[in-house]
């Protein structure tokens, strides 16, 4: 029975489009608060390798025929679904030991997460299937032979193996830049808390909205899963390095060279800036921030604060307030209000943690908390896995080596001081890589010091002071725009980070030829590929125009009188436009030139089409060069070509960017930009205008 009073539920994994169980009655998965059964898993008989194809036959082909805003929009949907059934996840939530505000972080912020890839996605990359990286690279003087490097989705399918601790943002934030990418995912959750995980793949799966075979789950045992991966195939780990290193070094892993990322230990440390001295705002937001990171989740978070790094002189004071704030944090049971701490996951990751500080007793005194017991509010200690929050002081962290090394993965951190911010940086370094590090400092100079010293062993550095207090996302919070993760002891990979994480599901490419075959495989004109030029091409709706079509304009003659006007209508009297003697001492220009911009006006008013038509606006320019001056009595001539057309799914217009080339009378390139614009998709014909 379970803490409702009902019966345990059985887990199952959906695999080969199916939900199955697993021979057997299964083992059982404790309520961390309870200590009751609350779900039976297993996974024996599984056929794991039939997984993989199912991914790869079924799941695969179905996201590769999708566009990358296709994809994106998919996620949009069921993220909105997820959000609207968040209540069924608080409630099971509470089984992991999380109060609803800490499953608040898992759950909605998975959610988040997801939604935010989704929208990003649409912004940042092309409506396309085929992704290009940097620009074209030319290799030969004709324009007969170039290069494009292209991202196009692995063939595999990317197996997710995830910790406890996050049961939903650990597998949405995986799931969501491969699914982008067009890549079917495995997941495989922590068997602690898989019962969250499979609850949210449950209502992902019965909206429909997947394609099949795009999403599994393996609820317990991976077995034989990285016995059958391929060279196509990724694997990504978050847990333990002990762990992580042992898959890392599966056989089939090594032998096809399969990507592997992984999430492992990281000993974060968050430094007191040595101008923060109590009474200022930085020293009580450090404090804070620091008790935060230690409960939230009975500090078993991946970014949770386990070295606490401050000035000699305010060591005592640090000690104090810490000491006195996490002495008033409420422990108890996660659905009662009345607590602000839950439990560990389990009674043996309880033990664990204790048996982690006595290690660290070895080097640290115990100046908070107890190993012996904790007062609740609500629970019993004998049955949930509560555990008092926990102070250790390092009298001298600069020779110690447990605190840096042995993590306790719950409500404990250790005190250590530094004398300048050279060894504050040192010992933040002998965690030998970490996912993040915190700095609280009003002090530019201090800021530049710490975290540039900081940043080679860290993913991700946060610096707090009372600009970003009301506004700063926190330090243990990974954020999907951003890197998640570190070098070194943090396992050396990166999730996240937006599209970069994208890109980790895609295999980079350069493909060398005729400008016109890579236009073919990429979707984007490039110089030498074939043009057209027929109708103006703004009096062109998306369903007519193709890239490659071009205008080449009229000529127009810069004069004197012109640059004068431009200068005094826009106030722009910058002297390289007004005075010959200064600018024929200036080392780029032989006289006066035309403005820049000038020039952009003037090449707008050279291929823009004025009538109404399909081209709705002008959203800005990329790229913009000025490469040769324009002088008094230039000509200048425009060649507009369509670059390349993403069609906005669910609109009535799509983005169109055009490749400007602005050259003068000699041939020579004077300016050189993308020009962007709204087209309509349907527009009726040139005759009925």
């Amino acid at each position: 029975m379970n803490g409702t009073g009902t019966a345990a539920r059985r887990l199952e994994s959906y695999v080969e489009g199916a939900w199955r169980q697993g021979h057997g009655d299964g083992k059982p998965v404790l309520n961390a608060a309870t200590g009751d059964i609350h779900a039976l898993i297993g996974t024996d008989g599984l056929d794991f390798r039939a997984a993989l194809e199912w991914g790869r036959e079924v799941g695969g082909p179905a996201l590769r025929a999708m566009t990358i805003h296709e994809r994106a929009l998919m996620l949009k949907a069921v993220g909105l679904k997820l959000m609207d059934q968040k209540e069924e996840f608080y409630f099971e939530n509470f089984a992991t030991g999380a109060t609803r505000k800490d499953g608040w972080i898992d759950i909605e912020g998975g959610i988040g997460t997801l939604l935010t890839f989704a929208s990003k996605a649409r912004r940042e990359l092309p409506n396309t299937k085929v992704l290009t990286e940097g620009p074209v690279e030319p290799l030969s003087r004709d324009s007969s032979f170039a290069a494009q490097h292209i991202l196009t989705p692995l063939l595999g399918v990317a197996v997710h193996i995830n910790a406890f601790n996050f049961p939903v943002w650990g597998m949405l934030e995986k799931i969501a830049p491969t699914l982008i990418a067009g890549m079917p995912c495995i997941v495989k959750p922590a068997s602690q808390t898989a019962y969250l995980t499979e609850i949210v793949v449950r209502r992902i799966l019965e909206t429909g909205i997947l394609p099949d075979g795009a999403l599994q789950i393996v609820t317990g045992s991976a077995g034989d899963l990285l016995d059958h991966v391929v060279e196509q195939d990724v694997v990504t780990f978050t847990g333990s390095a002990s762990t992580g290193q042992k898959l890392k070094s599966s056989p089939a892993v090594l032998k096809h060279s399969v990507r592997f990322t992984m999430e492992a230990d990281s000993l974060n440390a968050s430094i007191l800036g040595i101008d923060a001295a109590p009474g200022t705002e930085e020293f009580d937001l450090f404090v804070k921030e620091v008790s935060r990171e230690m409960t939230v989740k009975a500090g078993q978070k991946c970014t949770a604060i386990r070295r606490i790094i401050v000035p000699n002189a305010h060591e005592d004071a640090v000690i104090d307030a810490l000491s006195r704030r996490l002495a008033s944090t409420p422990v108890g049971l996660p659905d009662d209000e009345n607590a602000r701490m839950g439990a560990l996951v389990s009674l043996k990751d309880r033990e664990d943690v204790k048996s982690k500080v006595s290690v660290l007793a070895g080097e640290a005194e115990i100046v908070s908390g107890s190993l012996n017991g904790v007062d609740l509010v609500s629970g019993d200690a004998e049955k949930g896995a509560f555990m008092a929050p926990m102070l250790l002081r390092c009298a001298n962290p600069v020779v110690a080596n447990a605190v840096h090394s042995v993590e306790a993965f719950g409500p404990v951190a250790t005190v250590m001081a530094y004398q300048d911010n050279d060894e504050a940086v040192a010992l933040a370094q002998k965690g030998r890589g970490s996912l993040v590090s915190s700095l609280f400092t009003n002090d530019g100079r201090v800021a530049h010091d710490v975290v540039t010293g900081l940043a080679p062993f860290h993913g991700r550095v946060l610096i707090g002071n009372r600009r970003s207090a009301k506004s700063s996302t926190g330090h243990g919070s990974p954020l999907a725009p951003l890197v998640h993760g570190g070098p070194g002891r943090a396992g050396g990979g990166e999730e996240m980070g937006g599209m970069r994480g994208v890109k980790h599901f895609m295999q980079r490419t350069a493909v060398q030829g005729t400008p016109e075959l890579l236009s073919a495989v990429t979707g984007q004109w490039m110089e030498g590929a074939p043009v057209r030029a027929d109708v103006h091409p703004f009096r062109k709706s998306l369903a007519e125009l193709r890239i490659g079509d071009q205008i080449v304009t009229r000529s127009r003659e810069v004069s004197l009188e012109d640059v004068e006007h431009f200068a005094e209508f826009t106030g722009d009297t910058f002297y390289a436009h007004m005075d010959s003697e200064a600018a024929r001492a200036n080392p780029f220009f032989d006289d006066r030139v035309a403005h820049g911009y000038l020039i952009a006006s003037f090449a707008a008013g050279l291929f823009v089409d004025p009538e109404p038509g399909p081209v709705l606006a002008n959203y800005g320019v990329d790229n913009l060069r000025f490469l040769t001056p324009v002088y008094f009595g230039d000509s200048l001539q425009v060649r507009l070509t369509c670059k390349e057309i993403n069609p906005r799914e669910n609109a009535d217009h799509g983005e169109v960017r055009w490749d400007c080339q602005v050259t003068n009378q000699k041939d020579e390139i004077v300016a050189q930009y993308d020009v962007l614009t709204m087209v309509a998709k349907e527009w009726p014909t040139a005759a009925n205008d």
